[in-house]
């Protein structure tokens, strides 16, 4: 498979936010190179260390899941939600004024943003093996537990890899060892 990166998340650079309020590490961003202003897509991993508001992104689809911590508070017009149950996606336009209030400490997240009307996004949680539906592009995640893809090593909690006009994995199935498994996979595609 061409294209096929691999990564693991506590590797890759810790980028601090302007408002020093947490960082951000950037797993994948297509085109590569491409800055905060004309990405087509964006996957990466945010550490909340301080209550503050969400940078705007306008024309961008969100999509935003708690990977670790006691989670977040996130209000704006028309919009209160708790993000407190770990692997449950939420989804907002990026244009949103959203302030976010920390729930107790330091919270992690995965992050998911699409420039809309040029890219879409299925975004699913896996607890045990799944047929993966090809996308041309594409990003698995492995949350717990120990992933066998046959694209590449397996992938443990905080390994995963993403794919960019290519065949992704066909499946993801879970090591029988190892508790409650869990795989973030992500389907992205053209508009």
């Amino acid at each position: 498979m061409t294209n096929l990166h691999t990564f693991t998340l506590d590797q890759l650079p810790a980028m601090p936010w302007k408002n020093g309020g947490g960082h951000t590490r950037e797993i994948a961003c297509w085109p590569p190179g491409a800055g905060l202003e004309d990405f087509g897509w964006r996957c990466s991993a945010a550490t909340v260390d301080a209550d503050g508001p969400f940078s705007i992104f306008a024309g961008i689809d969100r999509c935003i899941l708690l990977l670790a911590g006691d989670g977040l508070h996130l209000t704006g017009e028309g919009l209160d939600h708790r993000l407190d149950v770990p692997l449950q996606p939420f989804a907002f336009p990026g244009e949103a004024a959203i302030a976010c209030s920390r729930l107790g400490g330091t919270s992690t997240d995965f992050n998911l943003m699409t420039r809309r009307g040029r890219w879409q996004a299925t975004l699913t949680v896996h607890a045990g093996a799944v047929r993966l539906t090809g996308a041309p592009h594409g990003l698995l995640l492995a949350v717990a537990g120990t992933w066998r893809t046959g694209a590449a090593a397996p992938l443990a909690a905080g390994q995963g890899l993403w794919w960019a006009d290519a065949a992704g994995p066909a499946e993801a199935v879970p090591d029988a060892e190892g508790g409650e498994p869990r795989l973030i996979a992500i389907r992205l595609l053209p508009a």
